[in-house]
C-alpha cells in the first residue's frame, strides 16, 4: 500500500513540478492570438474553457484504455507502477504537452501535418497512412466492444447496437465540437474520475492489502516485462493516440498558458486513474494468477464490473455498466472527428479547396465505411494492432517535439530522452510479438538495439547540423 500511495504522490508532485519546468522551456506566450480566434469556423475551431478543455481531453484520450490496459499491466505485478509513474511524469505527459502546443502554434495543424513540418515530407507521408490506420482501428474496436456489452444488457442485436453506436459517431464527427463533445463529455469526464477515485478509496477498506513494490515478473505467463509492459499499459503511460486527440482541443484553446493544465494535467490524471486500476486488479483477486484466471473466464469488461459492484454495490455495477459502454465511444467518436480533420488538411495540402459542409461530409464517408466494415471483425484481433501502431505513433511525436526543440535551440533532451527509449521499445517490440515476425526474444532485443542506434545516430547528425547552423548564424552577426 505504501509504494501505491507513493506513487500517487509522485504523479501529482510530476504536475506541480516537472509540467512547469517543460512549460518554461516551451515557452508560452499569452498575448498570442490563438486558433480559436484567428481561424474561428464555428465548427472545430470555438473558444472553451481551460477546464472544460481538461475534462474533454481526458476523456478524449482515456476512454478504456487505462482500464483495460492497465488491469493487463497488473498481471506483470507492481513493476507496473514504475512504468505509469515514470511514462506518465517524463514520457505521457510530455507527449501530450508537445503534441497540443505544437498544434497550437500552428493554427490548429493535425499531428501528420506537425511531422512533416519538423520531421520531413518522407515521414509525413509515412505518418499519414498510420494515423489515419490507428484513428479507423480505434473507432472500430470502440464500437464492436461497447455493441457487445448493449445487445447484452438490452433488447437490441449486435448489429443494431453497432448501427445505433456509428449513429452518434457520426453526429458527433460533424457537429460543431461545441454542440455535443462540449457540453456533455465534461461530464462524462467527471464520471470517469468519480470512478476510479471511488474504487481507490474502497481498496483502503479490502482485507487484502495492496501489494509494495517488487521488481519480480509475477506474471503467470512469465512474459518478458520489456517490452511488452510498455505496449500493454500505454493509455495511463504514453500513448501515440493522444497526440492525434490534442489538436481538437488546440482549436478551442483561449491562451496558451492554459496547455499545461490542460494537456500536461489530464495526461497525470489518466496516469493517476492506470494507477488506481492497476492496484485494483492485482489487490482485488489475491494477486496476480487470480487476476489471470479472472480475465480469461470474463475478460476485462468482466473483471471492472467484478471489482465495481463488488466494492461499490448498485452503484458500482450502474459506473461499470457506463464505462465500458459509454467510455469507448467518446474515445471512438473523437478518433472518427480526428480521421476527418486529418483528410480534410490533407486535401487542403493537395491544393484541393474543402469550402463547404457538404465537401466536408463527403470527406468523412469514406472513413465510415471501412471503419464499420472493421466492426465485423473480431475485437481481439483489432486490439491487438491497435498497440504497436499507437506507440510507434508516440515514439515519431517525441522525435518531432525534439526535432522543434533543437530548432530553437531549446533543451532538446526532455523529448530526445523518451524518444530513445519508446524506440527502443517498439524496435523489439515488432520482431518479438505475435503481430509482429514472432522471432525468439534475444533476436528481437539485438534488432531493437540496432534500430535504436540508428535512429539515434541520425539526432545526432541533426545535432551537429543544428550547431554548424548556429555557428555560421554568428560568424555572420560578428562580421
Amino acid at each position: 500500500m505504501v509504494t501505491f500511495v507513493a506513487a500517487i504522490i509522485l504523479l501529482i508532485l510530476g504536475y506541480f513540478v516537472y509540467s512547469k519546468v517543460v512549460e518554461k522551456i516551451f515557452g508560452v506566450n499569452d498575448e498570442n492570438v490563438t486558433p480559436a480566434y484567428s481561424q474561428a469556423d464555428g465548427l472545430d475551431y470555438t473558444p472553451i474553457s481551460w477546464w472544460k478543455g481538461t475534462l474533454i481531453q481526458l476523456l478524449n484520450i482515456a476512454g478504456l484504455g487505462p482500464i483495460f490496459g492497465a488491469i493487463m499491466g497488473a498481471l506483470y505485478g507492481p513493476v507496473a507502477f514504475i512504468w505509469i509513474v515514470i511514462g506518465s511524469i517524463f514520457a505521457g505527459a510530455v507527449h501530450d504537452y508537445f503534441s497540443g502546443m505544437l498544434s497550437l502554434r500552428h493554427n490548429g495543424e493535425q499531428y501528420p501535418s506537425l511531422v512533416g513540418r519538423y520531421l520531413g515530407k518522407s515521414v509525413k507521408a509515412v505518418i499519414n497512412v498510420l494515423s489515419l490506420i490507428l484513428m479507423i482501428l480505434v473507432a472500430a474496436a470502440f464500437t464492436a466492444g461497447p455493441a457487445q456489452l448493449i445487445s447484452q444488457v438490452t433488447p437490441l442485436s449486435y448489429m443494431a447496437a453497432i448501427l445505433v453506436v456509428f449513429a452518434y459517431f457520426i453526429l458527433a464527427a460533424l457537429l460543431p465540437v461545441n454542440k455535443v463533445i462540449g457540453k456533455i463529455y465534461p461530464v462524462f469526464g467527471a464520471v470517469l474520475l468519480f470512478m476510479a477515485v471511488s474504487i481507490a478509496v474502497g481498496l483502503f477498506f479490502m482485507n487484502q492489502p495492496i501489494p509494495n513494490l517488487t521488481f519480480e515478473n509475477l506474471h503467470p505467463q512469465q512474459l518478458p516485462i520489456w517490452p511488452l509492459l510498455m505496449v500493454t499499459i500505454s493509455c495511463g503511460a504514453i500513448s501515440g493516440f493522444h497526440s492525434t486527440q490534442s489538436p481538437i482541443i488546440a482549436r478551442t484553446m483561449k491562451k496558451e498558458s492554459d496547455g499545461r493544465k490542460i494537456f500536461y494535467g489530464a495526461m497525470i490524471l489518466e496516469g493517476i486513474i492506470a494507477l488506481i486500476w492497476a492496484a485494483a486488479g492485482m489487490t482485488f483477486f489475491g494477486g496476480t494468477d487470480g487476476l489471470a484466471q479472472a480475465l480469461t473466464e470474463g475478460g476485462p469488461a468482466g473483471v471492472v464490473n467484478e471489482i465495481s459492484t463488488s466494492l461499490l454495490g448498485q452503484l458500482g455495477g450502474i459506473l461499470a455498466i457506463l464505462g465500458v459502454i459509454i467510455l469507448p465511444v467518446t474515445t471512438g467518436d473523437t478518433a472518427l472527428r480526428s480521421s476527418r480533420m486529418m483528410l480534410v488538411d490533407l486535401v487542403k495540402q493537395m491544393g484541393m479547396k474543402v469550402d463547404s459542409y457538404k465537401k466536408t461530409v463527403l470527406l468523412t464517408a469514406p472513413v465510415i465505411v471501412v471503419t464499420f466494415a472493421l466492426t465485423q471483425m473480431d475485437y481481439s484481433f483489432l486490439w491487438r494492432y491497435v498497440g504497436w501502431t499507437n506507440q510507434v505513433v508516440a515514439t515519431v511525436m517525441l522525435w518531432t517535439g525534439a526535432i522543434y526543440l533543437l530548432q530553437n535551440g531549446k533543451f532538446h533532451w526532455i523529448c530526445s530522452v523518451p524518444a530513445m527509449f519508446m524506440t527502443s521499445i517498439v524496435g523489439t517490440y515488432i520482431f518479438y510479438a505475435p503481430e509482429g515476425f514472432q522471432m525468439a526474444f534475444e533476436s528481437s532485443m539485438i534488432f531493437g538495439i540496432v534500430i535504436t542506434l540508428s535512429v539515434i545516430f541520425w539526432f545526432m547528425l541533426q545535432v551537429k547540423k543544428s550547431k554548424n547552423s548556429s555557428f555560421h548564424q554568428l560568424e555572420k552577426v560578428a562580421s
